[in-house]
């Protein structure tokens, strides 16, 4: 797989160990030298490292990580939120690259061949790279740290020419690859609901929220992408589910309050997930929504203790 590696879209063609001046930097992400510098200078969002006469230099890790500042304020989040989303993204990502650096290489290596197969609109090559990803590591393996990762890179780059193609060959596929496992899964009476914030999610993260918090066999049904907010209410009122999870991954300023509200008007209880239930657990701490987090066990875990006690008061 090595031959591929520097395929991946992940480095854009840059190694690791070069460093680059602001003007390229500018240049490559489209963000001006001034917002760069306000970036560092008020936020301490990025770190770059400095020449002995003071010029700024930039890994490309730091150009990286503009480029996930840029998608977290296309999301709607603002910029003084964007540190506490990328610290919280650092530590979750810190234990897996300390302790196995190896599978690290090993799912870089697998996004490479996939990055090349979806470059080449290969969808044959596609099928079968996702079978054998499938056959090899978990289901929350498969998307958290292979698929995801890189649908989110191509997500950050589907401004320039050619990469929008790509993103929207990959996200069919996945979206597809998805709604089949979903339909295997459980459907019935005594359901958990799970919904998209509208405006806040792409459909595959979505659906793949309800992959990871339905596991092996968890009840869940996932609600249409698209569903209103404002109509959930009489969805449950219907169904009378055990419990409704909102998903978000845009934690905006009002967004607590409008929680506390539709909270109060439903029949069953709410739970957040998502990159929004990171950031404003504290903000809901009290409140009648209850927060699942963003990472795949982690939320798959929180529900099933949440609905058990539920059962047992």
């Amino acid at each position: 797989m090595t031959e591929l590696a520097d395929a991946s879209p992940v480095f854009d063609a840059l190694r690791q160990e070069d460093l680059f001046p602001i003007r390229e930097v500018s240049r490559v992400t489209g963000v001006n030298p001034v917002t760069l510098r306000a970036w560092e200078r008020r936020y301490g969002l990025i770190q770059p490292t400095r020449t002995d006469s003071g010029h700024r230099l930039y890994s490309a890790t730091d150009i990286e990580t503009v480029r996930s500042i840029l998608a977290w304020i296309e999301r709607g989040v603002a910029v003084s939120k964007v540190g506490k989303i990328l610290a919280r993204q650092d530590e979750r990502n810190a234990p897996a690259e300390s302790e196995d650096g190896a599978r690290n290489n090993e799912w870089g290596e697998w996004q490479a061949h996939i990055a090349h197969a979806v470059a080449a609109f290969d969808a044959v090559q596609l099928e079968r790279l996702y079978g054998q990803v499938f056959a090899s590591y978990s289901l929350a393996v498969v998307f958290e740290r292979i698929f995801m990762p890189l649908w989110q890179d191509l997500l950050l780059r589907r401004d320039a020419f050619g990469q929008t193609s790509e993103w929207l060959f990959l996200d069919s596929f996945l979206r597809a690859r998805v709604l089949q496992r979903l339909q295997l899964a459980a459907d019935g009476p005594g359901n958990v609901l799970l919904s998209a914030w509208p405006g806040h999610c792409h459909e595959l993260e979505l659906l793949v929220a309800g992959l990871l918090l339905a596991g092996e066999g968890e009840a869940l049904r996932v609600l249409a992408y698209g569903q209103p907010m404002a109509e959930l209410t009489l969805v449950c009122d219907k169904v009378q589910p055990p419990a409704l999870v909102l998903f978000s991954n845009k934690p905006t300023d009002e967004a607590a309050k409008q929680l506390t509200r539709l909270a109060l008007t439903l029949p069953c209880p709410l739970l957040l997930a998502g990159e929004a239930a990171e950031l404003l657990q504290d903000e809901l701490a009290g409140s009648p929504v209850a927060c699942l987090g963003n990472e795949g066990s982690l939320m798959r875990r929180r529900l099933q203790q949440f609905l058990a006690g539920r059962l047992d008061s």
